[in-house]
């Protein structure tokens, strides 16, 4: 995971704006704020995502 990819998850994050393990909703918002990389992120790297919010480990 880059830099890029987890600003964008913590942004997401603090807007509250949905469960972060819902990853569905998680990739809606992302196309939505122009986070493409995380979109793709999401996709292509499940599982390095959900160990991130559940550990913060990158």
């Amino acid at each position: 995971m880059n830099e890029i990819v987890r600003k964008q998850i913590l942004a997401i994050r603090d807007s509250g704006r949905t469960n972060m393990f819902d990853t569905n909703m998680m990739q809606y918002i992302a196309n939505e704020y122009g986070y493409y990389e995380l979109a793709v992120f999401l996709e292509e790297h499940h599982k390095e995502y959900v160990r991130f919010i559940l550990t913060g480990e990158q």
